[in-house]
This record gives structure tokens, C-alpha cells and sequence, in this order.
């Protein structure tokens, strides 16, 4: 199944005493990489939702947004230090009277002063709950992001599918005007020739010894035989259940490599021609291509 690289999935829960919702996005990428940004105390689950996502995910860059929220109240408690306060104030008491400093130390300063004012959980939560609820959320954003990717991988592979068929409708062309070049080009070389010696015959051996030349160097049914293969492993890939993204990127190149020979063996206007319109349409594949997992 043809998949595309673009694509977002979401999903939220309330579970294990945190609002809780993960959002998944993931664009075009030479090989697999996954950001994830989470808030710091669950950081230590960070590996766990990347393996959850490489499970689904072979190829692109995917960014996981994840946001946790306690639900009802905090559950946080302030407590105050008073012997840190005392010690910070009686420091700088004699801080003022031993080099005579004129300021004075403020509720605010006292406020900025860490560990003098802490916060602490009243409820402990459960780590294992937690982590089960989110790899869920994760799941589901996966499949969402999954399906999505999906969808536009279909309508790829029915737009790829239907320039392969142009390709191939070019090499039949091809190879109903390949045979016909050679006698072309015999036809013009012996009026060339004789319009040059007027009344003197034509070597006709010599003649035949030219275009049989010609007609060994400009031969493209090694390229023609070659392209069909490629087109071939082409559509098979389109319909293949695994990644094929860089399997399609490498075909591409090798349909190019033999157009590219076809064009330079070409000595007829007609293929020149189909082999300029042959190019387009695998530059067009090429770049639907780059988009394909």
C-alpha cells in the first residue's frame, strides 16, 4: 500500500487523573526521525511513545506534540521555609551592618530566593496508569495519522499509476518508429548521394555498409527492453504492502538513465520528440515520488 509522508493525527483522553492530549504531525523526510516534546516530569516516557510511533511510521519527519493537564484542583501545597527566611534576613542583617550596605531585603526578594517558598504534590500520581493511558493516546493519534497518510497515498498511487501508463504508451511509439529510422536514413543518404554524383551509379554495397552502421548505433531495443522492466518493478511496487519510497526513487533515476541514452541515439524528429514528452512525465513522477514513504 502506497503511503504518503504528509499527514496528522490526534486524540485526547481523560485518564489516570490528567487531561491529556497528543498531537501528531509528520512531513517529507529522506529517512526516519521522530521529535517529541512533552512536559519535563514525563520525560522518562519519551523512548516509549517513539516506539510506539516507529511501529507505524517507516519514513518522514514526525513531530509529537503532547500536553498533560491535572484535572479538578492542583494537588500542589505551598510550603513556606521559615528557618531558610530567618537565616536570609539575619545574613543580611549583618551583610548591612559589617560593610554598610543601605538596602533592604524585601518580601519580594525573600520570594525569589529558592527553596525558600516550595511546592509540593499532595497526590503521588500513578506512573504506570499514566504511562498506559498515554501510550493509548498515542496509538490512537498514530492511526489517525496512519489512516491520513494513507488516503493521500492513494490518490499518488492512482496519479503515479496513470503516468506509468503514459510511459508505456511512449515505448509502444517508440518501438513502432525505431525500425523505420534506419531506412529513413537510407532513403536520405542514397538521394544525397546521388543528387551529388548526378549520372554516376551508387555503390550499393558501400551504401548498405553505411546504413548498417548507422542502424547498429542508433538501435534502442536494449534501452526499450530495459524501460519495460523498469516499468514493470514500477507497478509492482505501487502495489506492494511495504514501504517503497526509495525503491521508486531509484527506478525513476534508472528510467531516466535509459531515455537519456534513447535521446542521444535518437536521429528522428518523431523520437526525439516522445523522448522530450517522456522526460517531463518522469519529472512529474520524481516529484510525486519524493512524497511517498
Amino acid at each position: 500500500m502506497i503511503r504518503s509522508m504528509t499527514g496528522f493525527g490526534q486524540s485526547g483522553r481523560t485518564a489516570a487523573g490528567f487531561r491529556m492530549q497528543v498531537d501528531v504531525k509528520s512531513v517529507n523526510h529522506r529517512y526516519s526521525e521522530i521529535m517529541v516534546r512533552m512536559p519535563r516530569e514525563w520525560l522518562f516516557l519519551e523512548e516509549s511513545v517513539k516506539k510506539r510511533i516507529q511501529k507505524e511510521v517507516k519514513r518522514g519527519r514526525v513531530d509529537v506534540f503532547i500536553t498533560m493537564e491535572r484535572e479538578g484542583e492542583s494537588g500542589k501545597t505551598v510550603e513556606l521555609d521559615g528557618d531558610l527566611a530567618r537565616g536570609y534576613l539575619e545574613a543580611a542583617a549583618r551583610l548591612k551592618q559589617e560593610f554598610g550596605f543601605q538596602e533592604e531585603l524585601t518580601l519580594q526578594n525573600l520570594l525569589q530566593i529558592p527553596d525558600v517558598v516550595r511546592f509540593r504534590e499532595n497526590r503521588v500520581p500513578d506512573k504506570e496508569l499514566v504511562e498506559e493511558a498515554l501510550l493509548s493516546c498515542t496509538d490512537e493519534a498514530v492511526s489517525h495519522l496512519a489512516a491520513m497518510r494513507g488516503a493521500e497515498g492513494e490518490h499518488l498511487r492512482s496519479d503515479l499509476a496513470t503516468r506509468l501508463e503514459l510511459l508505456r504508451e511512449a515505448r509502444r511509439q517508440l518501438m513502432r518508429l525505431a525500425p523505420g529510422v534506419a531506412a529513413e536514413y537510407l532513403a536520405k543518404l542514397r538521394a544525397r548521394i546521388q543528387e551529388l554524383l548526378e549520372q554516376i551509379p551508387v555503390d550499393e554495397n558501400r551504401l548498405a555498409m553505411e546504413a548498417a552502421v548507422f542502424a547498429d548505433r542508433s538501435n534502442i531495443d536494449e534501452e526499450l527492453t530495459r524501460l519495460e522492466s523498469h516499468y514493470a518493478q514500477f507497478d509492482g511496487l505501487l502495489r506492494s504492502a511495504e514501504p517503497s519510497g526509495r525503491k521508486l526513487d531509484f527506478l525513476i533515476q534508472e528510467m531516466n538513465r535509459e531515455v537519456n541514452t534513447i535521446g542521444s541515439k535518437a536521429n528522428s524528429a518523431e523520437l526525439t520528440s516522445i523522448v522530450v514528452e517522456m522526460k517531463a512525465e518522469l519529472e512529474k513522477i520524481r516529484e510525486q515520488v519524493q512524497n511517498i514513504e
